[in-house]
């Protein structure tokens, strides 16, 4: 599991604000450039926030409603798209009177609606925007280009050579 250091905690506690709250939306929160597969939420603070009670959480774990990351000491942890599966969960059940097995199988016709609607956005960028990259636990993510990041490695690395015709890639880590 990876480490969260407490700045990154407050920004991704705020967007989970925002997510029930209904002022954004998840596609919102991954556009800016959060993980929203992260698991940095326990299942108090996802209590807490969604108003639900932490046996509920349980419940829905033990279901498959709503599965959470382990930690190595086996605590859950929630990522901001578990958090919007289950805001999307109590309303199917309780505002719309859907049962659990519908809730899961329309949570997971959503799902791969969002995940179709961000491919699609993605092939009408620009070609070779974007890049891959491993994340601390192993993951692929992606990773988009900048101009920035370019000048930074110009700068950081006092790169002489054309920066347009470089294939390097630069990998960092932020450790607490």
């Amino acid at each position: 599991m990876v480490r969260v250091d407490p700045e990154t905690r407050r920004i991704y506690l705020a967007c989970a604000r925002g997510l029930v709250a209904g002022r954004i939306s998840l596609d919102a929160a991954d556009d800016a450039g959060l993980d929203i597969e992260l698991p940095v939420f326990s299942v108090g603070q996802v209590g807490q926030l969604a108003n639900i009670h932490p046996q509920t959480l349980r419940q829905y774990d033990r279901l498959g409603l709503i599965v959470p990351e382990r930690t190595e000491g086996g605590a859950r942890r929630y990522s901001l798209r578990d958090l919007d599966r289950l805001g999307q969960a109590q309303h199917l059940s309780q505002d719309e009177s859907i049962n659990l097995a519908g809730v899961t199988r329309i949570l997971a016709l959503a799902e791969e609606n969002r995940q179709l609607r961000r491919q699609l956005r993605r092939s009408h960028q620009s070609q070779g925007s974007s890049m891959f990259a491993a994340a601390a636990d192993g993951r692929v993510v992606e990773v988009r280009r900048s101009s920035r990041a370019r000048l930074w490695r110009q700068d950081t690395m006092h790169d002489e050579a054309d920066p347009t015709d470089s294939k390097s890639l630069i990998v960092w880590s932020v450790r607490s």
